[in-house]
């Protein structure tokens, strides 16, 4: 009688232990489910658990924790981010009227009998005026595409859409001395993107490129819908490379560039969905977009 007393006592546990590991079980898969869900939501609910055990609802509870804190510096950060965007709007839209004004002042002095220094001064003046607002433009610019609620998309060929940029550079490429290498594919490679974003951001790649390209322009497009942009470029290392998508980043001051036109290219490319990186190989530049089917 004993020994069927024993068996039936070690059944009786295994059966409430496996019945502790499926509620254990259970819980996780919740935890796992829901949290999850906050992680991808703005939402202030909390995970909540079927389960009574208290080491589940404990953890439960720090995770609760750890999501609203979470959730507070979410919303700080776009907060801040928000402020900063119509910071930059608004100064960028109030400098254009006073550079506007300097520069009418300065096309009536050009107009005068002036000494030969007092022109070069004025020249000197000039130049930078240009570089003041190019860098006011694209203050602009990025603020109104990083605000852009929604992207027009469409169908469009890449094909088309590259070719056209390399030809508003025609004369640009020109002036450097520089006759680029393409490679485009015989069939269209259709993709649902904005056109408009699109051509910006081969343009902005293509500018960039004129920039600091060491003599030489290749751009490259296949059929999986990846373009790939390269140029000789000795100044730059892998350090910089890295760098080179940051906001207001520049290789070298001094040349009228704001350090915005590639992080505009990467924030047009990641809102349709596609990838852009680029890598420094035997003292060239490569900058690689694609735009994958979906």
């Amino acid at each position: 009688m004993l020994p069927w007393l024993i068996c039936g006592g070690l059944a009786a546990a295994v059966m409430v232990l496996l019945v502790k590991l499926w509620l254990l079980r259970r819980s996780l898969d919740e935890m796992m489910d829901q949290l999850g869900e906050r992680l991808g939501q703005d939402t202030n609910s909390p995970i909540f658990l079927s389960t009574q055990d208290a080491h589940a609802r404990k953890l439960a509870s720090e995770l609760n924790l750890q999501l609203k804190e979470l959730r507070r510096q979410r919303q700080q950060f776009q907060q801040g981010d928000t402020e900063l965007k119509n910071a930059v709007t608004n100064i960028s839209h109030d400098l254009r009227t006073p550079l506007t004004a300097i520069r009418g002042y300065l096309d009536l002095l050009g107009r005068e009998e002036l000494p030969e220094p007092v022109r070069r001064y004025l020249g000197l003046i000039d130049n930078r005026m240009e570089a003041m607002t190019k860098l006011t433009e694209e203050l602009f610019r990025y603020s109104l595409a990083a605000d852009q609620p929604e992207l027009v998309r469409e169908d469009v060929d890449l094909r088309r859409i590259l070719e056209e940029s390399l030809v508003s550079f025609y004369a640009a490429m020109g002036q450097r001395g520089i006759t680029p290498e393409i490679s485009l594919p015989e069939a269209p490679v259709v993709r649902t993107l904005d056109p408009s974003a699109v051509s910006r951001i081969f343009g902005n790649i293509i500018s960039n490129a004129l920039k600091y390209s060491g003599g030489g322009l290749t751009a490259a497009l296949d059929q999986a819908g990846t373009v790939t942009f390269s140029n000789p470029a000795r100044s730059l290392d892998p350090v910089t490379t890295a760098q080179l998508f940051d906001r207001f980043y520049t290789v070298e001051t001094g040349q009228g560039s704001t350090g915005l036109g590639l992080s505009i290219a990467r924030l047009l490319t990641e809102r349709m969905g596609g990838r852009i990186q680029a890598d420094y190989r035997a003292e060239t530049l490569y900058i690689t977009v694609s735009f994958p089917e979906p």
